[in-house]
């Protein structure tokens, strides 16, 4: 099941990453200059990035135990400064508040299930 979990989970950045690289500022539905949808773009490709990888590591999540809990390791670390821009900036609109839930709470629940595995 575990496996499938992260499969099911990393839909979510191979889409959102896969689509705000192609789409850039549009698939948030906000104006942006040139610079702005550069580094989104930028972002969406690490974000597709690391969706691939996490869909790569459940196909041998034993061997690869390492490099998931990096990845986890980076997922949380981005929540936690998405969670400061929020404490800073104020709330943004309601996907990014969910992709916080990701970030914070199930990607580190994977983690914490996958050490219970191995």
């Amino acid at each position: 099941m575990l496996p499938l979990a992260i499969r099911l989970a990393a839909l979510v950045p191979i889409l959102a990453g896969g689509l705000g690289a192609l789409l850039g500022p549009g698939f948030l539905g906000e104006p942006a200059g040139p610079a702005t949808a550069s580094h989104l773009r930028y972002l969406s490709g690490l974000l597709l990035g690391l969706g691939g990888l996490a869909w790569w590591c459940a196909g041998a999540l034993r061997e690869r135990r390492r490099i998931f809990a990096a990845l986890c390791a980076m997922v949380v670390v981005g929540g936690l400064a998405r969670l400061l821009g929020m404490l800073l900036d104020g709330a943004p609109p309601s996907p990014h508040v969910a992709a916080l839930g990701m970030e914070l709470g199930v990607v580190p629940s994977l983690w914490l299930w996958s050490r219970r595995r191995m």
